[in-house]
């Protein structure tokens, strides 16, 4: 980054601090990840200097003559990686892409039904602080009280009462497997269009590593980040039906002109996951997960559901005398990077949940397995006998560094000590 060094040096110690951050911390996030290098070359190169307004072959502005074999390659990979009709690279994120279903098939002030967002939903699932819970009339479905767990049986009669004619098949905050198959059901039941947003599990289904809402939802929406690896996008996928809908929804319904260098690091990273490395680092990704689910609750913490079957754990740290927000805090301090939470059915505000969420993507991008998995769950239970004693979590964070040396991050390049 010679020239951003010369040019601003503000944003280069900035971007330089980042990146000593994410080598020498590790990134529990469930949301986050490490793009490859030559992802991260398609994001940062001049394609991202050009304007696109439109699609492939059908385009407002000229010189498009490598820009429309990009977005194609992008959709062709799309294509055969999911085995879906048609696909739309175009969104500049997930929550734009749901947008754009809802603004496809819906009229303002018609149903939508989603999953609560403090039972593990999404804000564009109809929360009532979104623009999707206030220009249309959203219904939420919650998790058992008891189990944690999905009712499908809650799902459908809820569904049978207030007839939805979106129905979303979607989580932000869920351990288990989304049976798609069953939301298929219900929406065929009450002639409702299925929305399934896979965003954060798109990586997890490519692989094989989660069973596939393709053939069961109408509309499929996508970050293009998160367990995929990609840059920072948003992606919808569907079937013929739905094509024209969808791309009419997002150009000229919703934006204008694509992120071109967004859409070719999309198509890298669709190259990517279509290899037997990726499939294995899904599968290591729920592996991962299970270890470390396993190994907290041997260490006492209360999990929504029990467990994990995805990249992602829900716990509950107030049995052990903290709520999420301060141990997020101590755990950022120990070199642990997590979010705080709600847990479903919680008791504390959102901005000071009960709960803290955990993911396995980045550090099984870094190449760790079950046995760092253990070391990662132990820190974790160290940490919260040391919340408020700064030392002992400094000593914690030398500790995490010496582990994340053994396991380099793609596309992170740190020269000695900045």
């Amino acid at each position: 980054m010679t020239a951003l060094h010369q040019n601003d040096p503000e944003i280069a110690r900035l971007i330089d601090a980042e990146h000593k951050r994410q080598a020498d911390t590790l990134r529990l996030i469930p949301s986050e990840n490490y793009c490859s290098d030559a992802v991260m070359e398609a994001t940062g190169s001049v394609l991202t200097n050009k304007y696109s307004e439109g699609y492939a072959g059908k385009r407002y502005y000229e010189g498009q003559e490598n820009i429309d074999p990009v977005e194609t390659l992008a959709i062709e990979r799309l294509k055969a990686l999911y085995g879906v009709d048609h696909a739309n690279v175009q969104p500049y994120s997930g929550s734009p892409a749901n947008l754009a279903v809802y603004f496809g098939v819906l009229k303002p002030g018609e149903t939508v039904m989603g999953m609560s967002l403090p039972h593990g939903g999404h804000l564009t699932h109809g929360w009532n602080v979104s623009i999707t819970g206030k220009y249309f009339n959203a219904v939420q479905y919650p998790v058992d009280r008891e189990t944690g767990l999905l009712n499908m049986d809650v799902i459908r009669d809820l569904a049978l009462e207030h007839r939805p004619k979106l129905l979303i098949a979607g989580t932000t905050a869920y351990p288990r497997i989304v049976d798609f198959e069953a939301f298929a059901s219900i929406a065929k039941e009450i002639d409702a269009v299925l929305l399934a947003d896979m965003a954060h599990i798109s990586g997890l289904v490519a692989g094989g590593a989660h069973p596939s809402p393709v053939g069961h939802a109408d509309i499929i929406t996508s970050t293009t980040h998160k367990t995929l690896r990609g840059p920072r996008g948003g992606m919808i996928l569907c079937n013929e039906e739905y094509a024209r809908t969808v791309d009419r929804a997002v150009f000229p319904g919703l934006q204008g002109g694509p992120h071109n260098h967004t859409t070719a690091a999309l198509a890298v990273a669709a190259k990517e996951a279509d290899t037997d490395e990726f499939k294995a680092y899904a599968h290591q990704i729920v592996a991962n997960s299970r270890a470390l689910a396993a190994r907290l609750m041997e260490h006492g913490f209360a999990l929504s559901t029990g467990g994990s079957d995805n990249h992602l754990i829900l716990m509950d740290t107030t049995p052990l005398g903290h709520p999420g927000k301060p141990v997020s805090r101590a755990l950022n301090l120990a070199g642990i990077v997590t979010n705080c939470n709600s847990i479903p059915y919680d008791t504390r505000k959102p901005f000071d949940p009960s709960g803290v969420r955990l993911g396995t993507p980045a550090v099984t991008t870094r190449g760790m397995k079950e046995p760092e998995m253990v070391m990662i769950a132990d820190w974790i239970r160290r940490t919260l006998d040391h919340v408020e004693n700064e030392e002992a979590l400094s000593k914690i964070a030398e500790e995490v560094k010496e582990l994340g040396k053994a396991f380099p991050a793609p596309g992170i390049h740190v020269k000695g000590d900045m």
